[in-house]
């Protein structure tokens, strides 16, 4: 072995055992599709006096960390997400109707001197009017006072807490603690209000929360005019029970929020559905990497082998990386960790097959020759490939949100340490292993010595594929219509995530019918709601926006109906971030396609990139179209699957390109289809290897992965094998085409 190879054998060494430490100690954050909880997203309404965006923002997020403290949920965390935007997670909390409340709420306590009373309710319009140093309100009873200007603000509030009246005849309370300025403040509020008469509505102080009084007690008696009631102490008195009490004082010693918040997204995962989810992904990694390496090492043998334990340590290093980078590891994530070990194999064969090339083709007479060259052969179509497919990633990261972005974050990653296991770990194990005598003297063991199934086919009948490129370019024009035909029959269903909404999801104790349930929905008022059922009793309800009370009605109502429902998902989108996102994923498909046509244009020839962009729009339709005849929901995970899949069909397209661009440098002279002909038997058995050891990742996933991540997982289970089928007989033939048109 020479010098290089003990470089790159310490590296790899050096790499996993960094990884095998961090994995060790270091835990990965599992997002709460995960592990079960809430996640609300808020968004600031900075008023006129507000002052910056972020500045609000900011204090905004250390108040609602103190209410979320209060809450006493276990690992809470609070973020600011751009200027005007707070995500909030609440591990473990499956009602959030008390969280949203308790964080949406403004919590402006104002204490005011009662000037009389005010006329009937009934006859005052509604928003009650205000003067500017005095306010209408109604009390506790309905009866309308007048109030002066605030004397009084939550800001002079030193503690409140809540506390049960034992010898009082029982009953909850608040008591509030004065601080400073507030002190005098209270004891002159209360003095003033003495100087009224037993009775008299202007002996009464009222507590305001929010534009609301919750308390409008009668000065006591024994209170002696302009002397007030000293200590700096008082208690909100009501009809609280113990829930109410305790809410009420966690909002007054969180504080005011500076600008108001409006819940813009909110979800719910059943900590159940999270850990389903987990050990289904777990088991579709499990069984889909073993069919896959076991797939290798019968094509491969000794190299296959040395593919899997690199693949090992690309699962180490990738889990390594998102633990190291603090990233959150969602459920598309977990999904996209799965599929990136696909990607895995496909730098090995890629490496493989050129290293099989090198050696039947008689220009390398020794499999450890044949394997350095493919090694140097294949590095450009390695890092060409992977380099477009984090082009889909970085734009899932910077134009997504939520768990696609995740998505993004876990398949960049997961590109990288492909690459590292390919170039770096396979080739430091294939250097050790086939420089041993044995291997030497049983050159075929190695996997490289030999020609292959599928080449050894192509050799013996040389097909011709190019001799008639506008058939091919003819039936996937056909395809574009039947798909086009099926967005533009059926329509698209669109998510909760882009049209605004709400969405629960139920699993009963037996199976429902859609239609019952759909007619008890509209007994209970909700007409529109779209109800739909699937396999294990689950029940998904969707419906347009609902209040967290109107949400609660719906699953009264589907328990009423089933005898047992148990909620294990609840997404609420607002209507402008539905807008939001629809415009993110417009923009997210035009500028992967965009972004995609100027790397291949830089890196091959405008026509043969414009052939591969084309190829793209024609996967990109035709995926749609699959899933409007099937009617399924075009949703984040679908989007997310979108984007992979044209990393994914870019690959292929990049692989034959590579190999146009090598054999068009050999011979100017030679046609494109004759090269371009070449050029996809020379590659065709690295696409049909790579396509089966990806399928094997994808077909686990599809079948194990539960409902969460079936959809999904077809998906690409469809891009892989349009995209496939596109890369040879969609951008091939019509850069043929295009190119006989230029000359």
């Amino acid at each position: 072995m020479n010098r290089s190879a003990h470089i790159r054998g310490l590296i790899a060494l050096a790499a996993v055992a960094l990884s095998l430490f961090v994995a060790l100690t270091v835990p990965v954050h599992l997002g709460l599709d995960l592990r079960g909880g809430t996640q609300i997203v808020l968004e600031t309404r900075p008023t006129a006096d507000s002052g910056a965006d972020t500045e609000a923002t900011d204090r905004t997020v250390e108040v609602l960390r103190g209410r979320i403290d209060a809450l006493g949920v276990a690992e809470p965390t609070i973020a600011r997400s751009g200027n005007d935007r707070i995500i909030v997670e609440l591990p473990g909390l499956q009602d959030p109707r008390k969280a949203a409340e308790v964080l949406g709420r403004t919590a402006q306590l104002t204490f005011h001197q009662v000037l009389g009373t005010a006329a009937d309710a009934d006859d005052l319009p509604e928003p009650l009017p205000k003067r500017p140093r005095e306010q209408v309100l109604a009390d506790e009873s309905g009866q309308l006072l007048r109030l002066r200007a605030a004397s009084l603000t939550g800001k002079d509030v030193e503690e409140a807490a809540a506390r049960f009246d034992q010898q009082g005849g029982g009953g909850w309370h608040v008591t509030v603690d004065f601080r400073g300025a507030g002190e005098r403040g209270w004891a002159r509020l209360t003095g003033e209000a003495a100087c009224h008469a037993a009775g008299d509505p202007g002996r009464r102080v009222a507590i305001v929360l929010d534009d609301k009084i919750i308390s409008s007690p009668q000065v006591d008696p024994s209170v002696a005019c302009r002397s007030g009631i000293s200590g700096g102490s008082t208690r909100i008195t009501g009809t609280f029970d113990d829930s109410e009490a305790k809410e009420l004082a966690l909002l007054i010693n969180g504080g005011a929020l500076p600008v108001p918040v409006e819940t813009i997204e909110q979800r719910t995962v059943g900590p159940t559905l999270g850990a389903d989810a987990i050990t289904a992904s777990a088991w579709a990694a499990v069984i889909g990497t073993a069919l896959s390496s076991l797939f290798i090492i019968a094509v491969y043998r000794i190299m296959g082998v040395l593919a899997t334990v690199a693949l090992a340590c690309y699962g180490l290093i990738s889990y390594a990386a998102l633990a190291a980078l603090g990233a959150t590891l969602t459920l598309p994530g977990l999904a996209g960790f799965v599929l990136a070990i696909g990607m895995a194999v496909d730098a090995n064969v890629l490496v493989f097959e050129r290293a099989r090339e090198e050696y039947t083709s008689g220009h390398r007479p020794t499999p450890r020759s044949s394997l350095t060259s493919g090694f140097r052969r294949a590095f450009s179509a390695i890092a060409d490939s992977n380099i477009t497919t984090l082009i889909a990633a970085g734009l899932l990261f910077f134009l997504a949100s939520g768990p696609v972005r995740g998505f993004g974050v876990t398949l960049g990653i997961g590109v990288l340490a492909s690459m590292v296991s390919a170039l770096v770990i396979t080739r430091a194990l294939a250097d050790y292993a086939i420089a041993r005598p044995r291997l030497r003297r049983l050159p075929r063991l190695t996997g490289i010595a030999h020609t292959g199934a599928v080449r050894a086919r192509l050799s013996r009948t040389n097909p011709n594929l190019m001799r008639h490129p506008r058939r091919w370019l003819a039936a996937s024009c056909v395809a574009l219509v039947l798909a086009a035909s099926g967005i533009a029959v059926r329509g698209l269903d669109l998510g909760v995530e882009f049209t605004g909404g709400r969405l629960i999801e139920y699993t009963t104790a037996a199976p429902v019918d859609p239609g019952r349930a759909r007619a008890a929905l509209a007994d209970a008022g909700f007409p529109r709601a779209v109800v739909q059922t699937s396999g294990d009793n689950q029940l998904t309800v969707r419906t347009e926006h609902l209040s967290n009370t109107q949400a609660a009605a719906i699953t009264d109502t589907v328990t009423d109906l089933t005898h047992r429902a148990d909620k294990i998902r609840d997404e609420a989108i607002g209507p402008s971030l539905g807008e939001e996102l629809r415009h993110g994923a417009l923009t997210a498909l035009v500028v992967a396609l965009g972004a995609q046509l100027i790397y291949l244009a830089a890196r091959f020839r405008w026509l043969l990139g414009t052939s591969a962009v084309v190829a793209l729009a024609h996967d990109v339709v035709i995926l749609i179209g699959v899933f409007a005849w099937l009617g399924k929901t075009i949703d984040g995970a679908f989007l997310a699957a979108l984007l992979t899949v044209i990393g994914y069909s870019v690959n292929d397209s990049v692989v034959v390109f590579d190999r146009v661009r090598e054999l068009g440098r050999r011979d100017r002279r030679a046609p494109l289809d004759r090269i371009g002909n070449q050029a996809l038997l020379q590659t065709l058995p690295r696409t049909v290897n790579t396509g089966m050891g990806a399928a094997f990742i994808l077909t686990a996933l599809a079948v194990l992965g539960g409902d969460t991540l079936t959809d999904f997982a077809l998906a690409l289970l469809i891009g892989l094998a349009v995209g496939t089928y596109s890369s040879m007989f969609t951008a091939t033939p019509l850069a043929v085409e295009l190119h006989k048109r230029r000359t």
